[in-house]
């Protein structure tokens, strides 16, 4: 089978399409044909080596999202030919989703979306489940004032929708004026490039995708995300009473089954920048590396 692998880091010139060996599911494992995947920030440091101790060995293969089309259900209560979303932990387990079989556990993988196409649906593991299980920790719930920081990227626009869904109030912190017709569009109230416009010690929760430290604008008592691992740990904001957190994404299927629910009710719309197919999975990595995209980059195998 083809697989997108490394054997060593640098440049996106290091992405080969490999003739690899099968995976064969183990007991508890669900074999899954990759339909479609999506390029992720921790797919571009892992390739270029910036991640460090914890990187999986090399030859290693990419890819944390995936959709695709259930082959062997084992005993996962799936079926065979069903439409699965799933995200592996690449990093933690070593196995990448850039090829053309999978075998993940069975916990990891859901019901894909049935509005959406595989493309579009292959966006939604890693920030969908990233946004939902920093929002979960952050308790958001109905009438709760919400500030997300970088409100209008990949996991910031859907914690941006699901918060909404869940009837809390939102602000948002953006980097760019043209970001701003997104978050408004998806119901945030107050939009700003300019943190001195935050309202201090105003906020029941702080959601930061990208280490803005805005720790002024929670509220006493209140709670502080940050999933900006390489920005270092939030300060320490015990004297106030804030619980302070830096949120890490696990594999989750019972999450993206929620996920997937609201994706079909119309609560979440999903983002897709632009499509390429698997052998041009280094042109995928360039386009990612010039920025400036609204919505993700899906790759079709």
């Amino acid at each position: 089978m083809r697989a997108i692998q490394i054997d060593r880091f640098g440049t996106p010139d290091v992405l080969d399409i490999v003739d690899a060996a099968e995976p064969e599911p183990g007991p508890g494992e669900v074999l899954i044909r990759t339909v479609a995947t999506s390029i992720n920030p921790v797919d571009d440091k892992t390739r270029e080596g910036a991640i460090g101790e914890g990187t999986p060995p090399l030859p290693m293969t990419l890819g944390w999202d995936l959709a695709g089309v259930v082959v062997d259900a084992g005993d996962s209560g799936l079926r065979a030919g069903e439409r699965v979303i799933a995200m592996s932990h690449q990093l933690g387990a070593g196995r990448g989703t850039w090829a053309d079989l999978v075998a993940l556990p069975a916990h990891a993988v859901a019901a894909a979306p049935r509005s959406v196409g595989p493309a579009e649906a292959a966006t939604l593991p890693l920030p969908g489940l990233t946004a939902l299980q920093t929002l979960d920790w952050l308790a958001v719930t109905a009438g709760d004032r919400l500030l997300i920081a970088g409100a209008a990227g990949a996991v910031g626009g859907l914690a941006l929708q699901i918060a909404r869904a869940r009837g809390a109030r939102v602000d948002a912190l953006i980097s760019r004026d043209e970001q701003a017709a997104f978050a408004r569009d998806h119901g945030a109230d107050l939009v700003t490039t300019d943190r001195d416009a935050l309202r201090e010690r105003h906020y029941d929760a702080v959601f930061d995708t990208f280490g803005a430290f805005v720790t002024g604008a929670v509220a006493d008592g209140g709670r502080y995300a940050s999933i900006a691992t390489q920005a270092g740990p939030v300060p320490d904001l015990s004297a106030r009473g804030v619980r302070t957190t830096v949120n890490q994404v696990r594999e989750d299927g019972a999450g993206l089954n929620e996920l997937t629910g609201l994706v079909d009710d119309g609560s979440l719309r999903l983002r897709v920048h632009s499509t390429f197919a698997l052998q041009e999975i280094r042109a995928a990595h360039a386009r990612f590396l010039q920025g400036g995209l609204a919505g993700k980059i899906a790759v079709v195998l």
